[in-house]
């Protein structure tokens, strides 16, 4: 597999659709620019969609890759090393902030096992039948996962892309269930924009610990001498530094650009797999929102690369696609008001020119007197 074909299946939204979107928005009643960033969004989404005006997004969907990354045991994270299937549980028990949010949205959640290192008995089997393997290799020290297996993740990726495409989704909320996930992404985002690991190390959406924190920015920091090598080759790079999880948003992602179908990202993540798209296919970006600023230095430095701006800034750090979700109805908002505000009656115009075709006639004057008169007699 190479990544890099990519590069010719994936076309940017239709510039056409999207000059007609404005053109359609200049001609509302509502004063251009008093809607702000929502207009922007409604022409990108009339762009993705072909479609002016633009049509409400009625099936949106959250997908969740979930997957354990046994860098966490050098104590990098909030969480113990393992327990991603903790958070998995809590969503699908509906205890979880992105679970919450879900429900009240109206938003159908699903989440995918991609590596988490637990059981698969104690999960549903609709969650645990992708599985790639038992959690990602300790990426300081070791690869994450082989060669074949990051394939076999890119390529599950892409076949969950295909079934939401087919399915009807008209939007994605793209997260993760992880633990470890912010090391492995910050890497990848570190390796692809030639930083140091202290510029890209944060603490992760349970927070740390300033200890844990310079223990994170060392396996970074570990983790891109083995990434730097295999810079040239993506899926090679996902096998070194990434995860299956990784892998396969980024599969994911990439798939979902061919088939048009627009994400919205959530954290660092999100952010560093769309990061690795980017390197693949350098289109791919247009078919994306940022949902939120999580206050990684990570998903700052790659969200800047590719020129995405968030959506939102309110301090959400728990990630698991939470602040992605809240950016959804804003998007959902932004439609709404492209397809439904009226737009302004054509003004009359009235002719106020005058026929110059013929001179105006002056009468001759009936008697001598009147002529005299007119001479000034």
């Amino acid at each position: 597999m190479n990544l890099d074909d990519f590069s010719d299946l994936i076309q940017r939204p239709d510039g056409g659709v999207r000059r007609e979107a404005e053109e359609r928005r200049e001609r509302l009643t509502v004063s251009p620019g008093a809607l702000g960033r929502l207009d922007e969004l409604g022409e990108w989404l009339s762009a993705a969609q072909q479609s002016v005006p633009v049509r409400a997004v009625e099936q949106p969907r959250l997908v969740l890759f979930a997957g354990d990354h046994k860098v966490a045991e050098l104590g990098v994270s909030g969480r113990p090393a393992g327990s991603a299937y903790e958070l998995v549980r809590a969503a699908l028990d509906g205890a979880s902030p992105v679970a919450v949010l879900a429900r009240r949205f109206s938003v159908p959640m699903r989440i995918v096992d991609v590596c988490l290192d637990c059981d698969p008995e104690l999960l549903p089997e609709s969650v645990v039948r992708h599985r790639v393997r038992r959690g990602s290799g300790r990426i300081d020290v070791e690869d994450a996962m082989s060669l074949e297996e990051a394939e076999q993740a890119v390529r599950l990726g892409m076949a969950i892309a295909d079934e939401e495409a087919d399915s009807g989704t008209d939007l994605v909320v793209l997260g993760d269930l992880s633990v470890g996930g912010t090391t492995a992404a910050a890497t990848l985002v570190a390796a692809l924009c030639g930083t140091d690991a202290s510029v890209v190390t944060g603490r992760g959406g349970a927070g740390i610990d300033d200890l844990a924190w310079m223990r994170k920015c060392a396996a970074i920091r570990d983790a891109l001498r083995r990434a730097r090598p295999v810079l040239g080759d993506q899926l090679e790079l996902l096998a070194a530094s990434g995860g299956a999880d990784l892998a396969a948003m980024t599969g994911f992602l990439l798939q979902s650009a061919v088939r048009r179908m627009p994400v919205i990202l959530d954290g660092v993540v999100a952010a560093a797999c769309a990061l690795v798209a980017q390197r693949a296919a350098f289109r791919a970006p247009d078919w994306w929102l940022a949902g939120q600023v999580s206050g990684e230095p990570a998903q700052a430095k790659a969200l800047d690369r590719m020129a995405l701006t968030p959506l939102l800034d309110h301090g959400v750090t728990v990630g698991e696609g939470s602040g992605a979700l809240l950016a959804l109805p804003l998007v959902q908002a932004a439609a709404a008001l492209a397809a439904e505000l009226p737009e302004r009656e054509p003004e009359q115009v009235v002719d106020e020119s005058v026929d110059e075709s013929e001179p105006e006639s002056v009468s001759e004057p009936k008697s001598v007197s009147e002529a005299a008169a007119l001479d000034g007699v």
